[in-house]
């Protein structure tokens, strides 16, 4: 799909890869909708976006998630791509996760997704056509300790999403997922639960932009191939899968 005109909701825009991602999208002629709970950034943001659309959403809240897509549909009368990139880390070892730490991040960073496809695969079937890119992590395709909650989350979503692939095909929408490695972005700063796991600020990994994870999410919309692995290499105690 190509994105001159295409009504796009980014999630999770307000900083980083959404944000990124949202300019990227807007500059190519989207129509871009962007939601994420910090409202003050979202509509900063779209003022520097001609045409967009703020709707400060939690991503945890299915009510707030069934409001974003039905004010886009109200709005534009179209959903052509939903880039699912709203999350957060949790980044403590498997003995110390908090079974309350662990439901929050799962709301977001799984049960959030699911909602939001939920809510726009009954327009882009009408329309004959979608493009839904859910973004995922590298640490889903390594076993890097101290990330097992949160890759466990992302894990699920992966399933998720290939299995939506094959069952969507047939209604022309393509499901493909992202998978970034480590970003320069306030990921970090906002974990849910505890700090930089292995590798991570110590060298060995050199962390990529948020401007190019936003360029490979724009391409795979174009391309609709299946997944795009983001990932550098490894050193340390990280074991590739």
């Amino acid at each position: 799909m190509e994105l001159d005109g295409a009504v796009v909701i980014v999630t999770g825009a307000s900083s980083g890869i959404g944000a990124a991602t949202a300019r990227l999208a807007a500059a190519q002629g989207a129509v871009v909708v962007l939601a994420a709970r910090r409202a003050d950034r979202l509509t900063a943001l779209a003022a520097q976006l001609p045409g967009s659309l703020a709707l400060p959403t939690d991503m945890r809240d299915p009510d707030a998630i069934a409001r974003l897509v039905q004010t886009t549909l109200e709005r534009h009368g179209r959903v052509d791509v939903l880039i699912n990139n709203a999350g957060q880390g949790l980044h403590v070892p498997v003995e110390q996760i908090d079974l309350e730490d662990l439901r929050a991040v799962t709301e977001l960073n799984f049960y959030g997704p699911l909602l939001a496809m939920q809510a726009v695969i009954p327009a882009m079937r009408r329309q004959g056509r979608g493009v839904i890119v859910n973004v995922s992590s590298a640490t889903t395709r390594m076993v890097l300790p101290g990330v097992g909650g949160y890759s466990a989350t992302k894990a699920a979503l992966n399933m998720l999403s290939d299995v939506a692939r094959a069952e969507l095909a047939a209604d022309g929408i393509v499901v493909s997922v992202v998978y970034p490695s480590v970003t320069a972005t306030e990921f970090h700063q906002s974990l849910r639960a505890g700090g930089r796991a292995g590798g991570f600020g110590d060298g060995r990994i050199e962390p990529q932009s948020a401007e190019s994870v936003a360029e490979a999410i724009v391409a795979i919309i174009r391309s609709g191939d299946p997944e795009v692995v983001l990932a550098p290499s490894w050193g340390g105690a990280v074991t590739q899968r």
